[in-house]
């Protein structure tokens, strides 16, 4: 069965701020793209694969769905990243059963996020 998740907006105040918050978290480049009306900046990911972007635009939020990010062998140094880039942490790492281990954050923005990792 394909990934039920296939691409996620997530709302930024700051692109420039939230692109430099995500880079550092992720470990990845995050891309700005621009286009007549509308700025975002693009989540690393594969073709064909989930993914997502930073649009400015929505209010953030730390209400609603969680969405989880992967940092799949690499969740300290993502934890790590998150107060240094504006973040906040919400509930330090901790083990999710069999499922694996994850952080739950806020983003420079004050969006809710979770980073995952088994």
């Amino acid at each position: 069965m394909a990934n039920q998740v296939v691409w996620v907006d997530i709302p930024v105040k700051d692109l420039d701020r939230a692109i430099k918050f995500y880079s550092a978290v992720l470990g990845g480049h995050v891309h700005k793209e621009e286009s007549p009306g509308i700025s975002m900046g693009v989540l690393p990911h594969q073709e064909g694969d989930a993914g997502g972007c930073l649009v400015k635009g929505e209010e953030p939020s730390a209400k609603g769905p969680l969405i989880y990010l992967n940092a799949n062998g690499r969740l300290d140094q993502a934890v790590a990243a998150v107060e240094a880039n504006g973040g906040k942490i919400v509930q330090p790492k901790h083990q999710i059963g069999p499922h694996g281990w994850r952080a739950i954050v806020l983003d420079s923005e004050g969006n809710r996020l979770a980073l995952h990792s088994e």
